[in-house]
């Protein structure tokens, strides 16, 4: 079978996604995207774009898989004469409507709405998560009531009965070629890791604030605080990293792969306090590596670790994140290999054949 991903939005980890799947699929998979920049730009011209080039290939595929950025009732628009027997596919990474809003940012209603008709157009939709699948159609209902009549409430039933869940697959095997021979120093405080995007729905000032905490009791610690900033100027981080001094050992975005996973195994504790994680790449990659996970209960979270180890692992509010936090590092062990064992499913060695089905079935179906 041959398959084409449209992606208008190529970075990160919708870039990792579509290479990693085309690296272990079975099928013959092929990528046609844009720059990933401008994503507001993308969602609304992305596929005029994508219509234009998808019209110059040199054979039409099978089947047609496109991510929730983009206008997919307008590509297939656009490209009707070629794509009117070709079924289509809707993955979503994240949604407009339940991403939180920025600061300065104005309504996002309108891009709620492509997302709409795109799941609407398509013949299959497919999620990340179960609770993005149900964050989004139980948010759904609630878009459709803004507009004033037909507003086309039955359809959300519609859209329900041909969606489903395909957990975002990652090549988790690469970090186990980079874990340190020996173990770290005993003698060297836990060391506790921030690896999540620099910016303001992974609500970062919980963490800093049970930092601060720690540090004024005393507690030993130290802190690597990675992740991509994509601001000029993250004051909170900036201001975070002059309070704890020496504590942090290493501070920004990190360029090599290797890095980072050595990073991850040399860690003992990852930290989330997001408000926004459909899926929660990062803290799979830190189980992957041994850290215990220090999770708010809340978004996907709760499906990343064993429902035995939600008490040493989940907290309810922002305040028990302290005590939490406090216990994990006074404890000092090694987290269960429970845990690396429950999110090893991600591998792309088990999803990729998952995909392979659901896509075929797809097909055939159609």
């Amino acid at each position: 079978m041959l398959l084409l991903l449209l992606e208008p939005y190529d970075t990160g980890s919708h870039a990792v996604w579509l290479r990693g799947y085309a690296a272990h699929s079975a099928h013959d998979v092929r990528l046609l995207t844009l720059e990933g920049q401008f994503w507001q730009w993308r969602m609304l011209g992305g596929a005029v774009t994508l219509a234009e080039r998808f019209r110059a290939l040199d054979a039409p595929p099978d089947l047609i898989v496109a991510s929730d950025m983009l206008d997919l009732a307008t590509f297939l628009a656009l490209t009707r004469p070629l794509t009117a027997r070709i079924p289509a596919a809707l993955y979503f990474h994240e949604n407009q409507l339940t991403y939180p809003r920025g600061p300065r940012q104005k309504s996002q209603q309108h891009y709620a709405f492509i997302n709409y008709t795109s799941a609407l157009t398509a013949d299959a939709v497919f999620f990340n998560s179960a609770f993005h699948r149900d964050a989004f159609l139980d948010e759904l209902p609630r878009l459709l009531k803004h507009y004033p009549d037909h507003s086309g409430l039955h359809t959300v039933e519609a859209i329900r009965a041909r969606s489903s869940v395909l957990p975002i697959g990652l090549d988790l095997r690469r970090y186990d070629a980079h874990r340190p021979a020996a173990a770290r120093d005993p003698a060297r405080p836990p060391l506790i890791v921030w690896n999540h995007r620099w910016e303001y729905d992974k609500n970062p000032a919980p963490f800093f604030a049970a930092l601060d905490a720690l540090a004024a009791e005393g507690v030993p610690f130290e802190v690597a605080i990675v992740g991509e900033n994509t601001r000029q100027d993250p004051a909170e981080f900036d201001a975070a990293r002059e309070r704890l001094g020496a504590r942090v050992v290493r501070f920004g975005y990190v360029e090599s792969f290797a890095e980072y996973a050595r990073l991850l195994w040399e860690a003992d504790i990852a930290v989330s306090t997001a408000n926004q994680d459909f899926f929660g790449i990062s803290v799979v990659e830190a189980i992957t590596c041994g850290c215990w996970p220090v999770l708010p209960r809340r978004l996907n979270y709760l499906a990343l670790v064993p429902q035995a180890w939600h008490a040493q692992t989940i907290y309810t509010r922002d305040e028990d994140l302290l005590p939490l936090l406090r216990a994990r590092l006074r404890e000092r062990r090694p987290a269960p290999p429970e845990l690396r064992a429950h999110v090893a499913g991600f591998d792309w060695a088990r999803m990729a054949p998952q995909y392979d089905q659901a896509f075929a079935a797809l097909l055939s179906g159609r």
